[in-house]
């Protein structure tokens, strides 16, 4: 025994490779001189940002302060709060109805025809992604005019790329033991989605959901801005005009808003994932 013991070979000494150890010291060196030549060949004056923080508090003591705050709590504005709310709502439901099919057709793992409705459902999450939320207002509104129609329907465009992503990536992040199950019974590509993915997903789609809500009524705020209707149309008003205690009003409207509507989706989203956990 003790003669097989002695002509096992002995342990091999690790010896860290020195290429290994380097490369992310190379790649950090890289992209530092990458940003420093950015900010050269952008002639980025980095001398006027020590005193940026003191000329914007002059700017906002001298011409935003103090904000009117009578205007907000008109009755028109406080509608236009609430046209918001119902916008965004809108927006997030009918975008997540149609996100979610697209989900499931464009995940490359579950896709019911990789040649014909994977590329397709791809297409279209890319396409109402890679255009801007306020771009797609503008070309709405160009198309069907001025009002909630057109901000609506382009918060749902942007739903539909922005959680149609998140969906397809948690679809294509399951574990594949449970789909192979289901489809050894049997099962059509439907069958395999409702029962092997879906109980997989619910808990991602769930934060998902809320959170692209949460998204689009940050959006929503400022659509109107460019003649969708909401809070963002009295800004532009209040913008024309030049009235800059207006603006700061309606400005600090809008950060409160969101703030309470972030309060308001974490909470939910708290109590929907320990309710579907």
């Amino acid at each position: 025994m003790s003669a097989i013991v002695a002509a096992l070979p002995g342990p091999v000494p690790y010896r860290p490779s020195l290429r290994k150890g380097l490369q992310p010291y190379a790649v950090v060196l890289a992209l530092l001189v990458f940003v420093a030549w950015s900010l050269d060949y952008l002639d980025i004056d980095l001398e006027r940002l020590p005193g940026l923080l003191g000329r914007l508090a002059d700017v906002l003591s001298q011409r935003y302060f103090p904000p009117d705050l009578e205007h907000i709590r008109r009755p028109d504005y406080l509608a236009a709060v609430g046209e918001t709310f119902q916008m965004s709502y809108a927006a997030t439901v009918v975008g997540m109805l149609i996100a979610v099919p697209l989900a499931w057709f464009a995940s490359f793992n579950l896709s019911p025809h990789r040649r014909l409705l994977y590329p397709a459902a791809r297409l279209i999450i890319a396409g109402c992604r890679s255009v801007h939320e306020m771009i797609w207002t503008i070309l709405i509104v160009e198309i069907l005019g001025f009002g909630m129609l057109p901000g609506t329907v382009a918060m749902t465009l942007f739903c539909i790329g922005f959680s149609g992503k998140l969906f397809t990536e948690a679809v294509e992040a399951i574990q594949p033991g449970q789909v192979e199950a289901i489809r050894a019974t049997g099962a059509n590509a439907l069958q395999v989605f409702v029962f092997a993915a879906l109980p997989q997903v619910r808990v991602a789609w769930t934060g998902i959901a809320i959170y692209s809500w949460d998204v689009v009524f940050r959006a929503s705020t400022v659509v109107g801005f460019f003649g969708a209707g909401g809070m963002g149309a009295f800004l532009r008003e209040s913008v024309q005009r030049v009235d800059s205690h207006r603006v700061a009003a309606i400005l600090l409207s809008i950060i409160a808003i969101v703030f309470v509507a972030e309060l308001i989706s974490a909470w939910v989203r708290d109590r929907m994932l320990r309710a579907v956990a």
